[in-house]
C-alpha cells in the first residue's frame, strides 16, 4: 500500500477572507461616501471575495504518492508531475520588509511551483522532508522493479 499525502489551506483564513469581503461589500453599500471611495471599497470587496473563494473552490494545494505530485495551478486548476519530471524539491526563503517567509519549491526544469505555508497548512520544511521521503522510496521502488525484470 502506498502513502499518499495532502496539505491543503486552514479553513480559518478563508472564512475571515469571505467575512472581510462581506463587510466590506456591506459598508459600500450602506455608506454615502463620494464615488471614488465607493468603487475602492468594492473593488477590495470583490478582490478579496475572490481570493476566499479560491480558497474554498481549491482547498488542496498539493498532493504526493508514489507516482508522482499534483500541483494547484492557475486559479483552481491542478497539474499532475511523475516523479521522473521533477527535478528538485527545496525550501527557498523570501525577505521583504524585514519579514522572513519560506517557500516549497518544486521544480520541473520548465515550471516551478512555489507554496508557502499558508497554502500548504503545514511548515514547508516538514513538507519538503515528506516529499524527499516519497520520492526516494517511488525511485527505490522503480528501481526494483526494473531489476526483477532484467531477471
Amino acid at each position: 500500500m502506498s502513502e499518499h499525502y495532502r496539505w491543503r489551506v486552514p479553513a480559518a483564513p478563508a472564512v475571515v477572507k469571505l467575512a472581510g469581503a462581506v463587510l466590506l461589500a456591506v459598508v459600500a453599500a450602506t455608506s454615502g461616501a463620494e464615488r471614488g471611495r465607493l468603487l475602492l471599497v468594492g473593488v477590495a470587496a470583490l478582490a478579496l471575495a475572490a481570493w476566499g473563494l479560491r480558497d474554498v473552490l481549491a482547498p488542496v494545494r498539493l498532493t504526493a504518492d508514489a507516482e508522482g505530485v499534483t500541483v494547484i495551478t492557475g486559479y483552481a486548476g491542478r497539474r499532475r508531475i511523475p516523479w521522473a519530471d521533477v527535478e528538485r524539491v527545496s525550501v527557498g526563503e523570501h525577505r521583504r520588509l524585514g519579514l522572513r517567509t519560506e517557500i516549497l519549491e518544486i521544480d520541473t526544469g520548465e515550471t516551478l511551483h512555489l507554496f508557502s505555508r499558508h497554502d500548504l497548512g503545514a511548515p514547508c520544511e516538514d513538507v519538503e522532508q515528506a516529499l524527499t521521503a516519497l520520492r526516494r522510496s517511488a525511485g527505490e521502488q522503480h528501481a526494483q522493479a526494473e531489476g526483477e525484470e532484467q531477471q
